[in-house]
């Protein structure tokens, strides 16, 4: 599948130019923005990882060996690329036990920059947000131009789309998925069952999306909208007075779009039709998330993108510095810019 359609319209319009991004490690960094004050005590070693050419899964599992315990004793708070000069928190349970030597897990991938003792583990999403630096190289575009649209994309966000690495090397995650709930089964493998899932939600939200995009209502409240803060779980329907909160101008506050599961859309009026009519066309992917016993969740539409600084170290190199919620993709923002020229490398592993 192409991108447009595991993704959908851009809002900014045509890519201005082209770009290659990830040609090496060190042209994509993201470092993990943790708001959790560490005890210094307790049972839970955490440990403060840089690591590259490396995902997190596989750091995980050289983390256990280095300290001789069952991987399902090692939690990290979101999945980051093997592609990416990346850090980011590890906890491991030792319970009694002294901090082992883990330097047999450390070489040229892998680096331990520090380790502190806490109470509790590290939970899936407990991360506040990622902080990005992206070099894009080999640039081709009119610079006048990319500064035009970024500083638009400053005061007005993007898209929060999935980006593409979620579905897999051409939409092949989408296609196993569609595979499973066609036969309305699940794969027995967790992690298989997680990652399939996962795809098919994030899907669902990129068709909700691409729609309010293509029409232009991404950005705006709607009665009959949920409407979620920035940083906020939670959710509230607008009504025409709440579709005027000044809060959605200095985008604090954003309509959202559902991630599938049991129950009905709480949206309603043209909202809920939207989402119900996609719900029809994709009936079995959403029946299999409801068997699942995926809850109905909801994830805000639009992308504000927190501390954007851009400039220019050489005449063929953009670099990009900027804070992203978790869960969100860096990707969705240089899709604005320009078109990605292949490095040959790909990667379904994600950024959370």
């Amino acid at each position: 599948m192409t991108e447009l359609e595991l993704l959908g319209p851009k809002a900014y319009g045509d890519a201005l130019g082209t770009a290659v991004l990830k040609a090496t490690a060190a042209d994509f960094q993201v470092d993990e923005v943790l708001d959790i004050p560490l005890s210094g005590d307790g049972e839970h070693l955490w440990l403060w990882v840089e690591k590259r050419g490396l995902n997190t899964e596989e750091a995980a599992r050289r983390l256990a060996r280095a300290a001789g315990v069952p991987l399902r004793t090692v939690s990290y708070a979101g999945l980051k690329d093997r592609q990416a000069l990346t850090r980011q928190w590890f906890s491991i349970q030792l319970p009694g036990k002294a901090d082992p030597d883990m330097s047999s897990a450390e070489n040229d991938t892998l680096k331990i920059l520090d380790s502190k003792r806490h109470k509790r583990k590290l939970q899936r999403g407990a991360h506040a947000a990622n902080g990005f630096t992206l070099r894009l190289t080999q640039l081709q575009a009119d610079k006048a131009a990319l500064d035009a649209r970024l500083e638009a994309i400053r005061l007005a966000g993007i898209p929060n789309y999935f980006g593409a690495q979620r579905f897999g090397h051409e939409g092949g995650n989408l296609g196993e998925a569609r595979h499973y709930a066609e036969r309305q089964a699940l794969p027995e493998q967790r992690n298989v069952r997680s990652r399939l899932l996962s795809t098919a939600r994030s899907y669902l939200f990129n068709q909700v999306l691409a729609a309010r995009v293509a029409d232009g209502s991404w950005q705006r409240a709607q009665p009959g909208d949920l409407l979620a803060f920035t940083d906020s779980r939670s959710f509230f329907p607008a009504s025409e007075a709440e579709c005027s909160d000044p809060r959605l101008a200095i985008l604090d506050l954003h309509p959202t779009g559902p991630q599938w599961g049991e129950g009905d859309s709480p949206a309603s009026g043209a909202t809920a039709a939207l989402e119900n009519s996609i719900a029809q066309r994709e009936s079995s992917l959403c029946n299999w998330l409801i068997k699942a016993g995926m809850e109905h969740e909801r994830r805000i539409l639009r992308l504000p993108i927190g501390r954007l600084t851009w400039h220019y170290p050489e005449p063929d190199i953009l670099q990009l510095e900027f804070v992203l919620p978790a869960g969100c993709f860096a990707t969705a923002l240089v899709r604005e810019l320009v078109d990605l020229v292949p490095t040959g490398q790909t990667d379904s592993s994600c950024v959370f």
